[in-house]
């Protein structure tokens, strides 16, 4: 009813003039007597006295009815009785305005309503959209204020009124709040509410992007939150997958960054709307916060944080890797670590047991590096995610701390730090040593150090009580020799580790020889260090009584043992290596060693190679 119907022109009314005095005249005016004349004239002026005295009062009684009842208002008038406390823009002549009213005469009798048809009024104010009182009326108007404007006939329907809503001549009274204000000249409005302190990367077109956002209408009501469904909104920017004033709108964000958007109708949905929450015409008013940026041509981004030097050598694919790591979308949240595991992450490098960005960012570094890996997401989970920390299509970022890593081809690794001017003699297999160590992992985590103990370690070399490696390491060396050893895991606890050793640990010994006494083959108890006697029962039998008990063997033994002439297996009670020697001759166990049982170990040696060549 508020718009302006093209009113059709009424015929006007002959205008009413009032009536002329009428001249009494007798029928037949030829004729008066004096008499008669007399009294008419008499009769006239009484008349005419009484005729005065009426219209004298009917002036007086129009002018105070015109004093008491001024007619129609000349203007409308504005009650403005609700204001909101902020208004970012007033409603001036040639923009677009969506409000709700109800329109009423002033008795308060309503007449049209837009809340009954159930959509708001749309129109361009100042191009007779709607009429004259309410156009003018609604000048200055902020969206959600509320106003009452009164509208004179003449600046609503006139004498015409409309139809058999609207009588003709009517005052009617129009309570508005607005909806919705925009101009054709407007573009998005953007403020930026923050930004991440740091911008490596601001969104360009084609590039995929994620963000949580608050949509509203521009009078605040919600249409969408992405927030309410615990998802992003996740879309590719400038290819015509979003409204146009978002595509706008999203260009140069950075990560982390908030942004607040107005975007008007024609960069929204337009005159049709969208569903039941977007009605046409309407504002948008979005809330954005870029979670997640990458481009479909994204490598992986590696960023070196600390590099240790020196670095002998860099991985490759194929080798064996222990790191840990903090691993976190782009905008920060944390979804794994192996800190929070308390171990670890081990595996293959470059051999697809890792997601492909990890496989190809693990490639080439060095043992205590620290890297930062950025992964799009078809380089790691993907369009699908990962459980319900990882959504679809999120960019990783691991930071990552090299632990140690190996190949299974590795050696012992033995770097010299000391060695002694006079070297008369090396460690080898079967001599017993001892040793001081220091046991830490690659990154310095000491694990063991026998400067812990009141005298050093001590060992059989070869004798299977140390790791491999340690013992290959603790070989070839001499006394008051210092080493630094690295041992790969096939060569330390393997896989499975020891104690507090982890599983797959590279170690790290820090070596040094304190004393060395020279050993024997494996299954000799003695060895001759010199010719043995030739006649060695009659030197063993002092007493020459054909039969050599064990205090004459074990003092023969002794003997040659203090002049040099020979050497007992080390680390052992030299008495319980003499009986066990002793027991070895006394072959049937009498006590007693006779000629025919004295044997040399490699004499027995040989003749048991014969027997197997048979």
């Amino acid at each position: 009813m508020i718009q302006n119907h093209l009113s059709r022109k009424r015929k006007r009314r002959p205008k009413q003039h009032p009536s002329r005095s009428s001249t009494f005249t007798h029928p037949d005016s030829s004729y008066r007597s004096p008499q008669l004349s007399a009294q008419y004239s008499l009769s006239v002026y009484i008349f005419l006295k009484m005729v005065r005295k009426v219209v004298l009062s009917l002036l007086l009684a129009t002018w105070f009815s015109v004093e008491c009842n001024p007619g129609p208002i000349d203007d409308i008038a504005v009650d403005r009785y609700f204001i909101p406390k902020s208004c970012f823009r007033e409603v001036k002549s040639g923009d677009f305005v969506r409000y709700h009213y109800n329109g009423t005469f002033t008795d308060g009798k309503l007449f049209d309503s837009s809340y009954d048809r159930g959509a708001a009024f749309f129109g361009q104010v100042g191009q007779k959209w709607q009429i004259a009182g309410v156009d003018k009326g609604i000048l200055g108007m902020c969206v959600n204020e509320h106003r009452r404007i009164t509208v004179p006939p003449h600046l609503a329907y006139g004498s015409q009124g409309a139809g058999d809503k609207v009588p003709p001549d009517t005052t009617l009274v129009f309570d508005l709040v607005l909806l919705d204000i925009f101009n054709r000249a407007d573009q998005v409005q953007t403020k930026v509410i923050s930004t991440p302190k740091e911008c490596k990367r601001s969104v360009m077109r084609t590039d995929f992007v994620r963000f949580h956002f608050n949509g509203t209408l521009l009078d605040g009501t919600v249409f969408d939150s992405s927030y309410k469904r615990s998802q992003t909104q996740d879309s590719v920017v400038g290819e015509g997958w979003l409204i146009k004033g978002l595509d706008e709108g999203l260009l140069g964000m950075c990560v982390g960054e908030i942004r607040h958007f107005i975007i008007p109708p024609f960069l929204a949905f337009g005159e049709k709307g969208y569903g039941t929450e977007i009605p046409p015409h309407a504002s948008l008013v979005y809330h954005i916060l870029l979670e997640d940026l990458h481009n479909p041509k994204d490598d992986i981004v590696v960023e070196v944080v600390e590099a240790p030097e020196p670095c002998t050598r860099k991985s490759v694919a194929g080798d064996y890797i222990r790191y840990n790591y903090n691993a976190s979308l782009l905008n920060g949240i944390t979804f794994d670590s192996s800190y929070q595991h308390n171990q670890t992450y081990n595996t293959y490098i470059g051999m697809g047991y890792m997601i492909s960005g990890i496989d190809k960012g693990l490639q080439g570094v060095c043992t205590g590096e620290r890297r930062r890996i950025i992964l799009p997401p078809h380089l790691a989970y993907g369009q699908q995610g990962a459980g319900k920390d990882i959504p679809g299509s999120a960019v990783l970022v691991f930071d990552i701390h090299v632990i140690d890593f190996h190949n299974v081809k590795d050696p012992v690794h033995v770097e010299t730090t000391h060695k002694p001017e006079v070297c008369n003699e090396t460690s080898e297999v079967n001599d017993f040593i001892e040793y001081h160590y220091n046991c830490s992992l690659l990154d310095g985590t000491l694990l063991f150090t026998s400067r812990d103990y009141e005298t050093p370690q001590d060992v059989v070399l070869g004798g299977g009580k140390i790791i491999d490696g340690l013992d290959e390491a603790l070989r070839n060396m001499c006394v008051g020799e210092r080493r630094t050893v690295i041992v790969p895991p096939h060569l330390g606890h393997g896989e499975k580790g020891a104690g507090i050793v982890p599983g797959s640990a590279v170690l790290r010994f820090e070596l040094e020889l304190v004393s060395l006494q020279k050993g024997v083959p494996e299954g000799y108890l003695f060895i001759w260090l010199e010719e043995s006697p030739v006649q060695l029962f009659e030197a063993l039998d002092s007493n020459q009584d054909q039969q050599v008990p064990l205090e004459e063997f074990s003092q023969f033994i002794k003997q040659q043992v203090l002049e040099g002439k020979g050497r007992l297996k080390p680390a052992q009670d030299p008495d319980s290596v003499i009986r066990d020697m002793f027991k070895n001759q006394d072959r049937n166990a009498d006590g007693l060693i006779t000629q025919d049982e004295l044997k040399l170990k490699v004499d027995e040696d040989v003749e048991k190679t014969r027997h197997e060549e048979l």
